[in-house]
């Protein structure tokens, strides 16, 4: 079968301290540093050893890239014939130079800009870096307003290939006009602005995305807590069917993504794990997209 599989190990230090993250500048200690590498080492030779499709998205509450295990697993992933995509969430404060080791027809990345967290010439530097390599990835900002300079001169100052999201930052409200601000530099921030109204209707986790932990547990997504077995003893298998939402709203883009009444899956046709959509690659700044489904 074709799977995607969200994984999220342990792993929780970052070493930026951005305001709007609980997991700012903390720290694990080497236990729990090793119970990671250790974990993620098992969930690889998993993914090495299964005979299904894979598409693979690291969502760590950390800093993945920071660490070698991060950078060694998503290589070696990246290099098997049965992994589609393997990608990350980064905050791309690590070095670059290890992607010279990686199939870049494989994997791509998932960056946030943390104006404040870094200097901006020194991200830039890196982003400008990866689109030389040939990575293929996305850059994104979280929309608060103090961050709408930011994000414009981010815009401005990336290659035109390059789409530039922005997630609406939680617990804020957003009126037309600064939403309109927002959606000037991200065509797709509309589908972002409002949590989507999701109880009962159909979405693919459970049935071809799941969610796995460290220790192998399986669950639909990472917002719904109920179990549905486990990866490694194959208990989960059964487990994987048609389901509709639980939850009253889904207002992360890792969630809705995957609501089956969004047209999200051919918006990004071909990069959803790594927030790419299918319009833009090589064809400049993206055009305004009509949305099909009212969000919220």
């Amino acid at each position: 079968m074709d799977l995607t599989v969200l994984y999220r190990g342990p792993l929780a230090s970052c070493d930026y301290d951005c305001p709007y993250c609980p997991f700012a500048k903390r720290r694990d200690s080497t236990a729990q540093l090793r119970a990671d590498r250790e974990a993620l080492d098992r969930f690889a030779r998993w993914a090495a050893d299964s005979e299904d499709e894979l598409s693979l998205l690291f969502t760590p509450w950390g800093e993945g890239l920071v660490r070698s295990w991060y950078r060694r697993t998503l290589t070696e992933l990246s290099r098997l014939p049965h992994v589609r995509r393997v990608a990350i969430q980064t905050n791309l404060s690590c070095r670059t130079g290890w992607l010279a080791e990686a199939d870049l027809d494989t994997l791509a990345l998932w960056c946030t800009y943390h104006p404040g967290q870094t200097p901006y010439d020194r991200f830039l530097g890196k982003c400008r870096d990866l689109a030389e390599r040939g990575v293929r990835f996305s850059v994104g900002v979280v929309g608060l307003p103090g961050h709408l300079a930011a994000a414009r001169r981010l815009r401005d100052d990336l290659p035109p290939h390059v789409y530039l999201w922005i997630n609406a930052a939680e617990g804020h409200t957003y009126k037309d006009a600064e939403a309109d601000d927002w959606t000037a530099l991200d065509p797709l921030f509309p589908y972002s602005r409002h949590p989507h109204r999701s109880t009962g209707l159909p979405c693919r986790t459970g049935e071809s995305v799941i969610s796995v932990d460290g220790a192998g547990t399986v669950r639909r997504c990472h917002f719904v807590r109920e179990e549905l077995g486990n990866l490694y003893d194959g208990s989960y298998r059964a487990a994987l069917l048609p389901r509709a939402c639980p939850l009253a709203v889904c207002d992360c883009h890792i969630g809705y993504v995957h609501l089956e009444t969004l047209p999200l899956y051919d918006v990004f046709a071909g990069g959803v794990l790594e927030r790419v959509p299918s319009a833009f690659p090589g064809q400049g700044t993206p055009r305004p997209l009509t949305l099909t489904a009212r969000p919220g």
